[in-house]
């Protein structure tokens, strides 16, 4: 990957591509990339659906090659939803292909005219072309991968925004296509979709041709490091066992287990109807229809979490609806339905929204008595008015924090005014730790306490206690940004936290694979580097101490069964970043 994409969507006469060597961003992928690239080019206080915001697209470090699990694409901004920097990043096939035309970034920039229209954007070995979208505006996200099949066939990449990203809706995301080119994979947090919307780009195009996949600059240590990797990730029992019989949704029975599990709109800590909607559950059902509960995002993956989920006919419904979908639609909402839970991940997806933004708005309604908590039906036709931008759709479609200050609500479980995912912070305070000081917005990607406060890995941190949570956060988001720039898929973290060899492993694919000599250190170096450029762009954009902070209920009302509050003093929330 050794070329920048950059397309002026406000040029004279339309959108324009120049290509060009990476310069100073040299060595970078992933999360650095976006975090370097926005922090360097993007004002801070500027309005993020502005023309001065940049949308940047850029496959891992490791993407593209033959590494396991290594899939992953990067798309960053200043984020709409919470007015910060935003990194969110989604696994499907564009970023591999992307990566095999030697790109390390696409960075979207310039006004473009509201009144002309959107574009598709196609890239291919012989360069980039713009054409016309009006066929395609309008459409879902479904629709619109149904149209490009039909015009570039399946064995493209596509990236594209539903109608959510075409109103600019602050939950919009960015989908991506899956290996059956199904849209199912998103760049879901921080209304990331509403920047692509912005700046008129219905849909991106990458056909990969017969480009190679990217070659090892020493074959023998990639391919060395790549099989002791794979041994480590399938010996460990969440990735090698765990995760590929289950999916994430193994933690419904795990999370409510340990009183956890955020309900009716984080009220309590269990949630009755868990059994239901579990993982377990989940698994045996799309086996007994004849669906499949062990499937690859995007092909390379050796982990394979995900699956695909069919109604009592057999016929596909959605992709196997992740832990926190089910979750923010399921136990948050009092819906222990599996099929209605699996019809708004189809919806969410289709419309393109942030299943967790989404799932965690309704779960705010439900709380206002817009409609009453388990109202299945109810929550449907919620969704859908999203998707078709009613007045009550469009406050909807803005998330969580809007949405309960339209209806007079304390209660908004968001940080930076982003939801709080399904791990509660009083419960699990590691995580709550996360929530509070991530760049991000409240993000439990950010800094994966869970590992370690539930799940035991890489560690045992008391989930209850406030002792330790600052130091367990502040590592696991040096090590998750830079594993964020990789292109890894974060879920390897389990088998590379609790094994130093596979850890090694990964660096000696990373080595062999780009010719470079990355240590530890050197791992940790770049993660600090990453979240400092992030700090320092929230920073310039008018964020404080005082926004790393939960809301204030958490530290006042106690979560049964354990009746918890969230009690890490402000002064540790303040020492996370003093590296």
């Amino acid at each position: 990957m050794d070329k920048i994409l950059r397309i002026d969507v406000g040029a004279p006469g339309g959108p324009k591509a120049t290509v060009e060597a990476l310069g100073e961003y040299a060595g970078l992928g992933g999360r650095a990339m976006t975090s370097i690239v926005v922090s360097k080019e993007v004002p801070a206080d500027c309005h993020p659906l502005g023309p001065e915001n940049k949308l940047v697209i850029a496959p891992g470090i490791a993407t593209g090659s033959a590494a396991a699990s290594s899939g992953r694409l990067s798309i960053g901004c200043k984020s709409p939803l919470t007015g910060g920097i935003k990194e969110s990043n989604a696994g499907g096939q564009p970023g591999m292909y992307l990566a095999r035309l030697g790109y390390a970034a696409i960075i979207i920039e310039g006004e473009h005219d509201r009144n002309g229209g959107f574009y598709k954007v196609v890239i291919n070995e012989s360069g980039v072309t713009f054409e016309d979208a009006g066929d395609l505006v309008g459409l879902r996200n479904y629709a619109t991968a149904e149209k490009i099949k039909e015009q570039y066939g399946d064995k493209v990449g596509l990236i594209s925004i539903g109608t959510a990203g075409e109103m600019r809706m602050l939950a919009a995301s960015i989908a991506c296509t899956d290996p059956e080119f199904r849209p199912t994979r998103h760049a879901g947090r921080g209304g990331v979709g509403a920047v692509m919307g912005s700046k008129g780009i219905k849909c991106i195009v990458v056909d990969s041709g017969g480009a190679k996949m990217r070659q090892p600059v020493d074959a023998e240590a990639f391919k060395a490091g790549n099989r002791k990797f794979v041994e480590g990730l399938r010996g460990h029992a969440v990735t090698g066992e765990g995760l590929p019989a289950y999916g994430t949704n193994i933690l419904t029975n795990i999370l409510c287990e340990a009183g956890g599990y955020p309900t009716y709109n984080f009220k309590e800590g269990v949630y009755k109807g868990a059994e239901k909607i579990s993982g377990e559950t989940m698994a045996e059902t799309e086996k007994v229809r004849g669906g499949n509960p062990t499937h690859g995002c995007h092909r390379g993956c050796v982990i394979q979490c995900s699956g695909v989920f069919v109604d009592k006919d057999g016929n596909y419904v959605t992709k196997q609806p992740e832990y926190e979908t089910v979750w923010a639609h399921g136990g948050n909402c009092g819906i222990d339905d599996l099929d209605t839970i699996a019809k708004l991940d189809f919806m969410d997806d289709d419309i393109g929204l942030d299943t967790i933004e989404m799932g965690v708005t309704i779960g705010i309604a439900m709380d206002a008595g817009v409609i009453p908590f388990g109202d299945a039906e109810g929550a449907v036709k919620l969704l859908e008015e999203v998707g078709q931008g009613t007045p009550l759709g469009r406050i909807l479609g803005a998330g969580a924090g809007i949405t309960a200050k339209c209806f007079g609500l304390e209660r908004a479980p968001v940080v930076k005014n982003q939801a709080m995912p399904a791990y509660d912070p009083r419960a699990v305070k590691g995580v709550g730790v996360t929530y509070a000081t991530t760049t991000m917005g409240a993000d439990h990607t950010a800094g994966y306490a869970v590992a370690t406060n539930i799940l035991k890995v890489g560690g045992d941190v008391d989930p209850l206690s406030s002792t330790g949570q600052a130091d367990l956060s502040r590592n696991l988001q040096i090590a998750t940004a830079a594993l964020d720039a990789t292109g890894f898929c974060l879920f390897i973290a389990f088998a590379i936290l609790d094994q130093p060899e596979t850890f090694q492993a990964m660096l000696d694919t990373l080595n062999g694979l780009n010719g470079s000599n990355l240590t530890a250190d050197d791992v940790v170096e770049l993660g600090k580097t990453i979240l400092r450029a992030e700090r320092e762009f929230n920073k310039e954009a008018g964020f404080t101490n005082v926004h790393d902070r939960l809301p204030r209920y958490f530290r006042r009302e106690k979560l049964p069964p354990h009746d918890v509050v969230f009690d890490v003093t402000d002064k540790e929330l303040d020492s996370v970043f003093n590296f």
